[in-house]
């Protein structure tokens, strides 16, 4: 019986990380399908390319809640049902992969970073803080989306051992592999430095 509550556990957080809120908000707002304009990817940053800040941050948001969501309810869960504590690990990803691939869209999702970001800051807040921080601070200096999204994924494992949370650094690692291998045209244009800045018309 354990196994299927986590089964069911994990099949929550794929079925959470499905809602495409770039896809969402912009069906309701009546504006064209993410998928199907400047980068393709049905995410906040191809939202705010779009001119309207307001679908952008209603995308980030509903993309961030739904990490954060589906990683606490498994932790309670897991807390309430005796699971294991790979249980909570495993919505990470899972949430993280219902985004990149949803199920009620096609499976074309997004690059999962703002799912990502959530997911963290419900499995460890410091943790999140620390991806949080780094974000922040390479895209100021640097006005690239993805170099920000690629170094924050990277350093977050280092993240967790500082903090003494060697526990999190597997799971992290394979979360940052993920972004990376979705990230992996940008890591190309960023290599040839043709990745856009945002503010400018060219790199």
């Amino acid at each position: 019986m354990q196994n299927l509550y986590s089964l069911l556990v994990l099949a929550s957080a794929y079925l959470l990380g499905s809602l495409s809120f770039a896809v969402i908000v912009s069906r309701v707002m009546g504006l064209p399908d993410p998928r199907s304009v400047g980068s393709g990817n049905p995410g906040a940053t191809n939202m705010l390319r779009s001119g309207r800040k307001g679908a952008a941050f209603l995308t980030l948001a509903g993309d961030m809640a739904k990490g954060c969501a589906a990683v606490m309810l498994a932790g309670y869960a897991a807390h309430a049902l005796e699971l294991a504590p790979w249980v909570v690990e495993g919505a990470v990803l899972a949430v993280f992969l219902g985004h990149v691939f949803p199920v009620f869209f096609g499976f074309r999702g997004g690059k999962g970073v703002a799912t990502a970001l959530g997911a963290l800051f419900a499995f460890d807040w410091r943790v999140g803080v620390v991806a949080l921080v780094v974000w922040l601070v390479v895209f100021a200096a640097t006005r690239i989306s993805s170099l920000a999204a690629l170094t924050a994924a990277a350093l977050a494992p280092l993240g967790a051992a500082w903090l003494g949370a060697d526990g999190h650094v597997p799971v992290l690692m394979l979360l940052a592999l993920l972004i990376f291998w979705r990230h992996t045209s940008n890591i190309r244009r960023l290599l040839a430095g043709e990745e856009k800045r945002f503010g400018r018309s060219r790199p």
